[in-house]
């Protein structure tokens, strides 16, 4: 009897111990990613997986310093035309493959040549790599380029194992391998993707929880009835109308950071046969659409006055915004007399595509009905999130909602929208006068200089209206109180190292 009784002690013990070592971190997501290959992905919520997944030659500090990761070290040439990186030792992929030197400029070519990357932009002023030694990396530069470390700390950045790319080529996103904290283990598309520690992390003392599951959720209340249930830890984006209901739950935590990022209608221009519609060809008709915008009743209604109204890629509080482009206010009239001059008095029909999530759409079912006073009829056309970007991508649009996260450099919220062949430039917009400036701005690493060129490009994209800027976010995590830790960053991303999960 006693024997059996410490059997079942034994048991229960051992059963808890385990169940005390294998902690699964569950994290709900907005969306589901789209493929998770970092030079071919675009998502936002992809970036907060590879946070997980695959580190960076640098990272960002939450006061937006860059910081060493893979790289421990930098120096630039005097002329600014060579940078000179000392790689971290030690590190291995999740495949084994040794992280080293000609390891970083397998990825920089694959970014630069893969005919899939959307990467080429962002590393175009590299003009050549050369392996010093095992862990002395050199990148020759065409001309000076003051954004190159800031796209290091993003999906240009992160290294993947060459072993893998090279063997999966363009499906490497099926099973991707990277050097971060946690390894791929599966996806299920749009149920799950599960990531696993990784025990050979160089700096795996910081990684207190064995795997981590992300749930995509698109609406908003049920992730947080899933977070409230206790089938979630945490969740990214909770929606503005739930920050009172979650600070009054003594069971859960809240943190916040102001993005860096924008969300707006993007109109396609010129990407195929969507861009041949008024919309699409005429400026003057976007422009009425977007003074036919009320922001501050959008950040009003919708999010409770917790967003910032915006009208820029950059929001009012940041110093590359351009004072002479105050956010506008409401003009119908002017709308109205706009959609004249363009040959519709009577008004016009147009189709937006929107993300299939309750806040977005409530927020263009405001916009729908502000601009059909101005006589602009709006068809939106609920989509989930990747299908939406790939639509996007392919110019299967009229016009979509979509945002954008936001980058440490300003080059990296305008550049890759707004020049000639730009890697994320879905309006297919293209004016060199434009394209001049915002190549220019990647040269100089004088703010004065480089803020006069922002303004001079944007004195034109006022005008041309390929973006409709409405309003910049704020990040809003909800957390079970058991998680411990987590520091909330200013570009959204859910960074792992330190965090715990208690019992």
């Amino acid at each position: 009897m006693i024997r059996t009784k410490h059997i079942a002690l034994a048991l229960a013990f051992g059963v808890a111990a385990t169940a005390l070592q294998a902690q699964d971190l569950r994290i709900g997501l907005q969306e589901d990613p789209d493929v998770l290959d970092p030079d071919q992905s675009r998502t936002f919520v992809g970036r907060i997986v590879y946070a997980s997944m695959c580190d960076k030659l640098v990272d960002i500090t939450p006061g937006l310093e860059i910081i060493p990761q893979l790289a421990t070290g930098w120096q630039w040439s005097d002329d600014g035309l060579q940078l000179t990186m000392t790689l971290r030792e030690g590190v291995v992929f999740h495949d084994g493959t040794a992280f080293n030197a000609e390891a970083v400029a397998a990825n920089i070519d694959r970014s630069q040549n893969l005919p899939e990357s959307r990467r080429k932009s962002e590393l175009g002023s590299i003009t050549g790599v050369e392996v010093v030694d095992d862990h002395t990396i050199a990148f020759t530069l065409g001309a000076p380029d003051a954004t190159l470390l800031a796209q290091f700390a993003d999906r240009a950045g992160m290294m993947l194992s060459p072993t893998a790319f090279e063997a999966a080529g363009t499906d490497f996103g099926l099973n991707p391998v990277c050097s971060g904290p946690f390894s791929f283990v599966e996806r299920i598309q749009q149920d799950r993707i599960v990531l696993d520690r990784f025990a050979d992390y160089w700096n795996a003392d910081a990684i207190n929880v064995d795997s981590v599951t992300f749930l995509p959720m698109p609406d908003t209340t049920v992730r947080l009835a899933n977070l409230r249930a206790g089938d979630l830890d945490m969740l990214e984006r909770l929606a503005a109308t739930d920050v009172a209901s979650v600070q009054a739950d003594d069971s859960l935590t809240m943190e916040q950071a102001v993005s860096l990022g924008y969300q707006g209608i993007t109109i396609n221009v010129a990407n195929g046969a969507g861009a041949d519609n008024p919309l699409g060809q005429d400026e003057r008709i976007r422009q009425a659409l977007s003074l036919s915008i009320d922001r501050n009743v959008i950040n009003q209604v919708v999010f409770e006055g917790a967003f910032a109204p915006g009208n820029q890629p950059f929001p009012p509080t940041s110093p590359w915004y351009n004072d002479a482009y105050p956010v506008p206010e409401r003009d119908v009239e002017a709308a109205r007399s706009l959609l004249a001059e363009a040959g519709f008095a009577d008004g016009i029909d147009i189709t937006v595509q929107v993300p299939n999530n309750p806040v977005q759409l409530q927020m263009m079912q405001v916009v729908q009905a502000m601009a059909s006073e101005a006589g602009i009829n709006i068809e939106l056309q609920a989509k989930e999130f990747a299908t939406l970007l790939a639509d996007q991508s392919a110019g299967d649009y009229q016009a979509s909602q979509v945002g954008w996260s936001g980058r440490v450099d300003p080059d990296g919220n305008i550049h890759q929208f707004m020049t000639t062949d730009g890697g994320i430039n879905d309006s297919a917009y293209s004016n060199p006068e434009v394209d001049r400036l915002l190549n220019e701005a990647r040269t100089s690493t004088d703010t004065d200089v480089r803020l006069a060129s922002y303004n001079a490009a944007r004195d034109i994209l006022i005008e041309d209206t390929p973006i409709i800027y409405l309003y910049h976010v704020t990040w809003i995590w909800a957390l079970d109180d058991a998680v411990q830790g987590f520091v909330p960053y200013p570009d959204g991303m859910i960074r792992l190292e330190g965090v715990t999960l208690a019992e």
